[in-house]
């Protein structure tokens, strides 16, 4: 038996006991009072009863009567007269009354004790109360009950109330056994899951999906499993991504440069069209070791930035003149709408450039012909930023994973446009770093578009 079960199991039963012990010691308590107060109820009741019926303490058929009476009701009796001293008695041997029972019987008032039989050593509680004639004491009345009357219920209740322990102790160890094995078994098929996850087996699921906190620990497993396997997928992809991204520059970078070293060129004019090539090869290498760069400080919580009073639209702006060129050798249309009087955000003013590029970049690549828009307006203390295109849009299974690190939308189609997966996965770290949010509404065929919102400078 695993060790869950035992502890789990040791646990309830600790419990069971706690409660059971303390609930059966005052019911034992309670019960055991319970009956000692009835049988003093009881000789109380006929010691006063007995104490006012007797006519004479000299007439010995009278006292005899009331031995008979007393064998018949199953009780002992002594009769003491004015001076404390006893003048009948049932089977029982006792002492004559203390100066203090005396004193309390001669003033009328009942006694309550318990003593103990010299000849048998049997104890026995005693009510006693006083005999008067026309107000005057004439001795007493006593009646004894054994204590074994009071300790023989308080007996068969103790042994009921310990069988009755002792099967619900078996019950419960049962039960909670059952629901300790039903509570186990699926732990430690989680363990067995995520030791295969462990070793690399991305493709095992747990099957306890109850409706309870195993359920969701459950769930919470397969969806790591399947995560962490599309976080695999993705860096290899991405690493195949970059590998091919660095391997077309540096094939023309090479080319090119020997071109130059062994003068294989024909005129200054073809000369300086290899060396743009290189130029621009080099450019593109450098972005895509910076996206690099700027993934792995992100993932390390590293970057640093220079807050400041921001104007959005110079930047949005500056970012529009540094795409323009771009947007005019695919033959596409830039509109903005730019509410001029814009509070100031506190950003740093390089990253923001850094996202707006970004994202203006996405659209003008993933967009054949139409229209990119850039809006800007300000609403209840946030400043809002839109990018819309009429591109190729996102497929709807795809946009909820388009911020994730190595995530690329339809990888064929994503190489043969260029890009390495990182550059949304940064725009979204960047805007979230400097306070701000952004989210995506895309269909496909029809275009795509980004809101971005940042709270006023206080």
């Amino acid at each position: 038996m695993n060790r869950i079960v035992l502890k789990l199991g040791a646990i309830m039963m600790s419990l069971i006991l706690a409660v059971l012990l303390p609930l059966g010691f005052v019911a034992d308590r309670i019960l055991t009072q319970f009956h000692y107060n009835q049988i003093q109820e009881e000789i109380q009741e006929l010691s006063q009863k007995y104490a006012n019926s007797i006519t004479s303490l000299n007439d010995e058929e009278i006292l005899n009567m009331y031995k008979n009476l007393a064998y018949f009701m199953n009780k002992e009796i002594y009769i003491t007269d004015a001076s404390g001293k006893v003048i009948a008695s049932t089977d029982i041997q006792t002492d004559s009354l203390s100066i203090e029972e005396f004193k309390q019987l001669s003033e009328g008032s009942p006694v309550q004790k318990e003593i103990e039989d010299r000849a048998t050593n049997d104890s026995y509680l005693v009510s006693g109360y006083p005999i008067m004639f026309s107000d005057t004491f004439q001795g007493s009345f006593f009646v004894l009950a054994p204590v074994e009357d009071a300790h023989a219920p308080v007996h068969k209740i103790r042994d009921l109330l310990f069988l009755s322990a002792v099967g619900a102790f078996f019950l419960g160890l049962g039960i909670t056994f059952f629901l300790a094995r039903r509570m186990s078994n699926p732990l430690l098929e989680m363990e067995k899951a995520t030791r295969e996850i462990a070793k690399g087996n991305l493709d095992i699921r747990v099957n306890t999906l109850t409706n309870d906190e195993l359920g969701s620990l459950s769930s919470a497993i397969n969806d790591l499993a399947v995560e962490t396997n599309r976080y695999r997928t993705n860096r290899r992809e991405l690493f195949a991504n970059i590998s091919h991204e660095l391997r077309t520059p540096i094939s023309y970078i090479n080319g090119y440069s020997n071109v130059i070293k062994n003068d294989l060129f024909e005129t200054e004019e073809e000369k300086q069209y290899y060396l743009t090539i290189i130029e621009d090869e080099t450019e593109r290498v450098m972005r895509l070791i910076n996206d690099l760069f700027d993934l792995a400080k992100m993932e390390e919580g590293k970057v640093a930035l220079q807050l400041e009073a921001i104007d959005l639209v110079e930047v949005i702006e500056n970012a529009v003149l540094k795409v323009d060129l771009e947007v005019v050798k695919k033959g596409l249309t830039l509109v903005t709408e730019i509410d001029r009087d814009i509070p100031f955000i506190k950003a740093d003013g390089n990253r923001l450039n850094q996202i707006f590029i970004n994202l203006l970049m996405n659209a003008i690549r993933y967009t054949e012909k139409g229209t990119i828009q850039i809006k800007l307006w300000c609403n209840k203390n946030n400043v809002y930023i839109t990018i819309e295109d009429t591109g190729i849009g996102i497929p709807k299974e795809e946009l909820p994973f388009i911020f994730e690190r190595f995530h690329r939308v339809e990888k064929s189609r994503s190489r043969d446009l260029g890009g390495t997966g990182l550059g949304l996965a940064i725009v979204k770290n960047l805007v979230e770093i400097q306070q701000g949010t952004i989210s995506v509404r895309s269909e496909l065929n029809k275009g795509t578009k980004f809101t971005l919102s940042f709270p006023e400078a206080e």
